[in-house]
């Protein structure tokens, strides 16, 4: 059987590991908002779903390691494990996971983008085609329109 002080630490150690589970997946949240943008509502909805899931993680810790009862030393190893999480490997995990990702889906995307380019210059040039056949059309329209009302107003001056 373990000692009272040894159950405390081993439940410290497991709070410390949970502020860097939080915060790793808060990072995994982050890069997925670099990698794919969000709009505000988008963003919140996440962040709702992520502290829910949050909070019944550190409700089943405290439940299995402290039978309910809030620690603060345990809150505080949670707030510890998240700054040495933040401050160490969080900076470089998430600049350059998001930048390999982004690598990644830009060269899955390139293909796709060309095509989109070409059917843009077909689209614009079948639009200036369009237009200046309007516009033609329209000239004629109007040169026969004026001649019209000219062979009118003759013919009404010679009654």
């Amino acid at each position: 059987m373990e000692s009272p002080a040894a159950q405390e630490n081993l439940f410290l150690f497991y709070s410390v590991i949970m502020g860097i589970y939080i915060t790793f997946l808060y990072d995994l949240l982050r890069i997925g908002r670099r990698v794919i943008t969000h709009n505000g509502f988008w963003v919140s909805v996440e962040d709702l779903a992520f502290w829910i899931y949050c909070a019944m993680k550190v409700f089943y810790l405290l439940h299995a390691e402290s039978d309910g009862t809030l620690r603060w030393f345990a809150i505080l190893g949670a707030l510890l494990g998240m700054f040495l999480y933040k401050k160490t490997i969080s900076p470089f995990f998430v600049k350059w996971v998001s930048f390999g990702l982004q690598s990644i889906l830009n060269f899955i995307a390139r293909p796709f983008r060309f095509v989109a380019k070409q059917i843009k210059k077909m689209l614009r040039k079948a639009t200036i085609h369009t237009r200046r056949k309007m516009q033609a059309g329209r000239e004629q329209l109007k040169n026969k329109l004026t001649s019209q009302w000219k062979l009118l107003k003759i013919s009404i001056r010679k009654q």
